[in-house]
C-alpha cells in the first residue's frame, strides 16, 4: 500500500470531511479511501471529442460527400520560421 500526503488542505474541507466521514461511521482516512475509489472506479464516460469527430467525418465519406470544400493552394508550402 502507498502513503499520500496532502498538504496546505483546507480547513473547512477538513471539517466537513470530519463529519461526513462521522456519518459514514468511518476514519477520515477510511472517507478519503471510499472518496476516491468511488470517483476513480467509475466507468469511463462516453466517446471524447476526437472519437466523436472521425464518426462524424467518416460518415460523410461514406456518402461520397466532402465534409468541407477547401480552397486549391495557390502557393507551395514553406518551412515554418522560428525566431531565435
Amino acid at each position: 500500500m502507498a502513503t499520500l500526503t496532502i498538504r496546505d488542505f483546507d480547513e473547512d474541507l477538513k471539517a466537513r470531511l470530519r463529519v461526513r466521514a462521522a456519518e459514514h461511521g468511518r476514519s477520515m482516512e477510511a472517507e478519503v479511501r471510499e472518496i476516491l475509489a468511488s470517483v476513480l472506479t467509475r466507468s469511463a464516460p462516453g466517446p471524447g471529442i476526437g472519437s466523436r469527430l472521425r464518426q462524424r467525418f467518416s460518415d460523410v465519406r461514406e456518402l461520397g460527400e466532402s465534409p468541407a470544400e477547401l480552397p486549391e493552394r495557390t502557393e507551395s508550402p514553406r518551412a515554418a520560421e522560428f525566431p531565435e
